[in-house]
């Protein structure tokens, strides 16, 4: 494929999702950052990349709004010409006790963690199917493996995304489109800013790698499923844990 391949990114501002833009655009990926909330996050990704030289557009959705990402597939085939990798990363997170989750609590993370998938690979493929060809990664947890205690909704919500990206490849596979899944483990995110010291050093002790992970190593992993090396992979879930789960 001789054109520059586009990357539309979801929840790209921070953490995991900013170093898989960082890295895709240095690659020489155009990259479409996703941002909702975090405006300015994202706005200094996007400075910084294009002070590079480097093809970035941002665009702000919310993944659990049909319609926002209706309109953000559009807008990257109208700035970039096509939608070549899809990494659905967006998702949120939430410690509690499962008699204390509400129904809005279940709900928003169905609707953003998973639902968001739904609806961005949908309409990716509005454009990936005619051309036969395309990636979709999307970004689910340990915990969607093997449940986390205090995070039941959490868990279910990244467990569905497993089930979505097997049954999703077997469908797209005739389609010569990839569908895989990244479980992350430990990672060193805002999402680990309600623990403590101790409870940091607890976990890291129990990766037999003794380190707890970076978004560089999701990033990474990413960038192998996104390219041709890739091309006989699908439907796997791939979880860079450093052993935490084996």
């Amino acid at each position: 494929m001789s054109y520059p391949k586009t990357v539309v990114i979801t929840g790209a501002s921070r953490g995991i999702g900013k170093s898989m833009a960082e890295l895709f655009a240095n690659k020489k990926y155009n990259v479409l950052i996703n941002y909702n909330n975090s405006e300015k996050s994202a706005f200094d990704l996007y400075n910084k990349l294009k002070s590079k030289g480097l093809s970035v557009k941002m665009f702000k959705a919310d993944v659990s709004n049909r319609n926002d990402i209706d309109l953000m597939m559009k807008f990257c085939i109208e700035e970039f010409g096509s939608i070549d990798v899809l990494i659905n990363n967006a998702g949120i997170s939430q410690g509690k006790l499962f008699i204390d989750i509400t129904d809005e609590d279940f709900d928003r993370m169905i609707n953003v963690n998973l639902k968001g998938v739904f609806y961005c690979s949908q309409e990716a493929l509005k454009y990936m199917l005619p051309n036969k060809r395309g990636k979709i990664i999307n970004i689910s947890s340990i915990w969607g493996m093997a449940g986390a205690s205090c995070e039941v909704h959490y868990s279910a919500a990244k467990a569905g995304i497993i089930g979505l990206t097997k049954a999703l490849a077997k469908e797209l596979g005739p389609s010569n489109i990839q569908v895989n899944c990244i479980a992350p483990g430990i990672i060193q995110t805002d999402m680990l800013s309600s623990y403590n010291q101790s409870e940091l050093s607890v976990l890291q002790e129990n990766t037999p790698l003794m380190r707890l992970g970076s978004p560089k190593d999701i990033a990474a992993c990413a960038l192998f499923l996104a390219s041709s090396h890739s091309d006989f992979i699908t439907g796997q879930i791939i979880s860079p844990n450093g052993g935490f789960i084996i």
